[in-house]
């Protein structure tokens, strides 16, 4: 079988005071027609990216309310994920084409695991490119397929996107994060297409609320000068995140503000073997100023620990060229962070510019909203508490579920 991933439990009752009584009302009558219901989700890795924060909160919620839903990550190698990387890259618009003979090892993989999901599921929910091709070979194995797309489709490389298309467009749903994501070809107007953002856990330890004293006591492990300024951007180190420019922002500010520092924090994902090249690519980037903190889970890095960074910082940064949300950045405005990201993506759907944070789309915008957020410390305080709740009206995991609850409705 594929690998089953253990995700324990959660009651939706105990978000009640952060989602509101309506909401949870809501969800509650929605599934009293779904009870028993199999859902399965299939991903790529169980850990490293947004997808797997996203399904260790909402399938526990999903079984809460009487749906009967698991979890099952496809097995691969090196070569798989390489090929997969490339492809993420293409969808994302990088112009460089895959091989016939990359594509083989994409199809071989994706046949190879279909022959391991187990049947009888009502509905098979397919997260992201990797596993795409897994229905068309086991389409008996679920009475319904959804594919779910967590990534930036705007401006795709066209090869990649014409090579997909016929896999997805087989799927009786689609799901992205915004409209501008759904390829042309899919066809328009298509009737199983759906528009769902995704949503971030506001009691996972990554969200919930943290003090000042243990915030700046987590800080202080790794170097952190809790008493001058810190920016922070908590991402992938992948080139669409840009952290690189996230650099060049922070010397900018630097030449005004010396005593400001920054943090690059990130996790390395197991499908993602560019990682490491490009966190070292980083590294030699910052070029050894003692300012500049590079840190990723191999340096014990977890939940708590960008928890910590995300409340501390003064700055928190997003500075995505290419983004399909950006789960980071609601993250950070859930802890009434000040926050700055790129024009890009799924950032402004979180992001209302000069409201709930800034939008930018250069180094040197970045630097200036820094600055300004820096120099002005109401201002930075009145971001914050309008992001916060933004995030809370639009992006908690409860929404996330009642919208999948109205897909499940319609079968």
């Amino acid at each position: 079988m594929l690998q089953p991933i253990a995700v324990g439990q959660k009651s939706l009752a105990g978000y009640t005071h952060l989602a509101g009584r309506p909401l949870i009302a809501e969800i509650k009558e929605l599934a009293e027609g779904l009870e028993g219901l199999r859902v399965l989700h299939v991903s790529a890795t169980a850990f490293g990216g947004g997808v797997s924060e996203i399904l260790y909160t909402l399938i526990p919620l999903m079984n809460d309310v009487g749906i009967e839903a698991e979890w099952q990550v496809m097995l691969g190698r090196e070569e798989f994920y390489n090929v997969t990387k490339r492809l993420h890259n293409a969808l994302q618009g990088n112009p460089d084409e895959l091989s016939a003979d990359e594509w083989k090892v994409f199809d071989r993989y994706n046949a190879m695991n279909a022959t391991e999901i187990t049947g009888g599921w009502d509905v098979i929910i397919v997260h992201d490119p990797q596993p795409a091709g897994v229905r068309r070979h086991v389409p008996e194995k679920g009475a319904r397929w959804i594919w779910r797309c967590h990534i930036d489709l705007s401006s795709p490389n066209e090869s990649a996107v014409e090579h997909m298309v016929p896999l997805i467009g087989e799927y009786d749903n689609t799901v992205f994060h915004l409209q501008d994501y759904v390829p042309a070809a899919l066809g328009a107007g298509r009737d199983g297409v759906r528009i769902v953002p995704p949503a971030i856990d506001p009691l996972s330890p990554k969200n919930m609320a943290l003090s000042p004293e243990d915030a700046s006591f987590v800080c202080d492990q790794f170097g952190i000068d809790v008493d001058r300024p810190l920016m922070c951007q908590v991402s992938r180190f992948d080139p669409w995140k840009d952290p690189m420019g996230v650099i060049d922002a922070y010397r900018v500010v630097k030449r005004d503000l010396p005593e400001v520092q920054l943090a690059l924090v990130g996790s390395m994902a197991l499908d993602d073997p560019e990682g490491w090249e490009f966190f070292n690519t980083t590294m030699a980037y910052a070029d050894g100023d003692p300012d500049v903190h590079i840190l990723n889970n191999f340096n014990n890095v977890g939940a708590i620990e960008v928890n910590a960074f995300q409340s501390q910082a003064d700055v928190v940064i997003q500075k995505s060229t290419r983004e399909g949300f950006g789960l980071t950045v609601s993250e950070a405005l859930w802890k009434a962070r000040p926050f700055i990201g790129g024009d890009v993506g799924g950032i402004p759907l979180q992001v209302e510019d000069g409201e709930t944070g800034f939008l930018v789309s250069s180094p040197e915008d970045c630097a200036d909203r820094s600055l300004r957020i820096l120099r002005e410390p109401d201002l930075g305080k009145q971001l914050g508490r309008s992001g916060k709740e933004h995030v809370r009206r639009n992006f908690l995991t409860p929404r996330l579920l009642r919208d999948w609850l109205r897909i499940f409705q319609e079968r």
